[in-house]
């Protein structure tokens, strides 16, 4: 009688196979906690660039003096966001006492995240008494090229 010691090659590849289980696994929570990460980076930015386009422009009865490359030198931040595109920032052409701030580079499900956000200081949150998420924004044009518009003012 012989005295065999080791692995058979199936218990190796049982391992292997739970191995390759618990990898995947956490390849889709650490996109997960990413996306998120990214989302909530934009969120405190935009509400950054906001606070200080409202401190820098609030003594003026409107907003018609907005110029992207001061404000955000100002603020102290950079007009590039988290997913590769930048936030622009424009008065709005039918009332300059309302600024738009624009997010451009967004994914199709990112987009669609935006628009769907209760932007609760926003004039369209505001206006539909808490009903809309206050943004607007075309969410098809593909990955990297869709743009969300959120408008503040009065």
């Amino acid at each position: 009688m012989k005295c065999e010691s080791g692995r058979s090659m199936i218990e190796m590849l049982g391992v292997l196979a739970i191995m390759g289980i618990i990898t995947v696994g956490a390849i889709g929570m650490i996109s997960t906690a990413m996306r998120t990460q990214k989302r909530n980076t934009v969120n405190e930015e935009v509400l950054q660039i906001v606070t200080g386009v409202r401190q820098l422009l609030g003594e003026y009865d409107d907003f018609s003096h907005i110029n992207n490359s001061t404000i955000f030198g100002a603020i102290g931040m950079s007009s590039k966001n988290a997913y590769g595109g930048t936030y622009e920032l424009a008065v709005n052409p039918a009332n300059s006492r309302q600024f738009i701030v624009s997010i451009t580079g967004l994914s199709d499900t990112d987009c669609e995240y935006f628009v769907t956000k209760a932007w609760t200081d926003s004039v369209g949150y505001i206006n539909s008494d808490g009903k809309q998420g206050g943004a607007t924004g075309t969410c098809n044009l593909g990955n990297g090229k869709n743009v969300v518009k959120v408008t503040y003012g009065e």
